[in-house]
């Protein structure tokens, strides 16, 4: 292990190098290039004004539209950017808000920013702001497709009422308040337009290949890490390293996966304080390697992430953190558990879910999920027998009441899938 992780370091160290040079090239070249792509076009616009409409929706937020926002956000005095495309599958976002707001946010050179596009179903709108959660737009944003005032309101409308509520910092209470009734027994379902192209087949975008390629998306994952040890939270694992992971083909996640284990051993080796944590931690990362290095597909790469987290956890301060999202750990860290009820069983469990899954469940829509082979068909990881798969017995973490999933590992469990 102790010469993988060695080949590791030269390898990215030669990465950062080679990144910089086509940095410095492209610097030289000038701007051109980088003007021809969508994402640079956005960000260059929103260095005018803090609101950016498609020509193909113009129709639907005008010109005093937009003036009003851009008013609005003006007098909000917050770094709020407003961006309306069209999503849709096979675009170049992928259909996916995330992925257009991250490219954007990049675009734009980083830095705070609370961006907002289209979600991923109508009526719906979506937030994402760096450091995260300063000012819980994300949950303000989410809020505001289950406030029944909002209904047919539009875009503009929306938006702007997302602008209130991230402005008086109340975006988490809202959201609490909007959504206490829904998924429970008494309460009604809420009656709103399925989501258009959900699946529960994991759909991962190929990336682009070549060598210059590589160094660049190596030197803008560094540029990223940079950020957010600067405003995140100590021994976070980033949201973008998700949002990038979930995009990868199989390579590309187990290079992201490597790196991220490779992280997590040197911020567990300079961490101080309780030895019990930092024991835990190192257990996690050596799982990790273990898991990394015997791995057969997306569903233990999804494992390895698993466990860099629990090695997160253990060093992070706060005192209870919960796992990767269950239903699709790719869509990174869960926010609060629910009740959940696999379709055709009747026991019902209690699961870790990111917000986007949250929302799916509640509003009895199926979540995208995280898809193993099973007889040789896809199936969603959760329906492989749990004798044959460690992530379908301990649902990447949300499933354990005792063991850790890194000491799982250390017994033997993942062998199991092995066999």
């Amino acid at each position: 292990m102790s010469t993988d992780l060695r080949r590791r370091r030269s390898l990215r160290s030669a990465l950062a190098v080679g990144a910089a040079s086509v940095a410095l090239l492209c610097a030289v070249a000038g701007p051109a290039t980088a003007a021809e792509s969508p994402g640079q076009k956005i960000a260059d616009a929103l260095r005018t004004s803090p609101v950016y409409v498609d020509p193909s929706l113009s129709s639907a937020v005008g010109p005093d539209d937009q003036r009003t926002l851009v008013q609005k956000i003006r007098q909000s005095r917050l770094p709020i950017r407003v961006v309306l495309v069209p999503l849709v599958e096979g675009d170049n976002w992928g259909g996916k808000p995330e992925q257009l707001i991250e490219v954007v946010h990049e675009r734009m050179g980083g830095g705070p920013a609370i961006l907002i596009a289209p979600g991923h179903y109508p009526d719906d709108i979506e937030a994402r702001e760096w450091p995260s959660d300063a000012h819980q737009a994300e949950r303000a944003a989410a809020s505001v497709f289950f406030d029944d005032a909002m209904k047919g309101a539009g875009l503009t409308k929306r938006i702007s009422r997302a602008i209130d509520l991230i402005e008086a910092g109340d975006g988490n209470a809202e959201y609490e308040r909007r959504t206490a009734g829904l998924g429970t027994s008494g309460g009604a379902s809420p009656k709103k337009p399925a989501a258009q192209g959900t699946s529960p087949v994991v759909r991962i975008v190929t990336l682009a290949v070549g060598p210059v390629l590589v160094l660049a998306a190596a030197w803008l994952l560094l540029r990223r890490r940079s950020r957010l040890r600067d405003f995140g939270t100590p021994f976070a694992m980033p949201r973008s390293v998700f949002a990038a992971a979930h995009r990868a083909d199989e390579e590309g996640l187990r290079e992201r996966a490597g790196e991220e284990v490779v992280r997590l051993g040197e911020e567990a080796r300079a961490a101080t304080g309780d030895p019990a944590a930092i024991e835990r931690a190192l257990d996690a990362y050596a799982a990790a390697g273990t898991v990394l290095d015997r791995a057969r597909g997306v569903p233990d790469l999804a494992g390895v992430f698993a466990l860099v987290a629990e090695g997160r956890a253990a060093l992070s301060p706060a005192r209870a953190t919960l796992p990767l999202c269950f239903f699709h750990p790719l869509h990174g860290p869960a926010t609060r558990r629910i009740p959940w009820r696999p379709l055709g069983r009747r026991e019902q469990l209690r699961v870790a879910a990111c917000d986007a899954c949250l929302r799916a469940v509640r509003t009895r829509r199926a979540p995208e999920v995280l898809t193993d082979r099973l007889d040789d068909r896809p199936v969603p990881y959760f329906e492989v027998p749990a004798e044959k798969s460690l992530w379908a017995a301990t649902g990447y973490g949300s499933l354990l009441s005792g063991a850790s999933l890194a000491a799982r590992v250390q017994r033997g469990d993942f062998t199991r899938t092995l066999e």
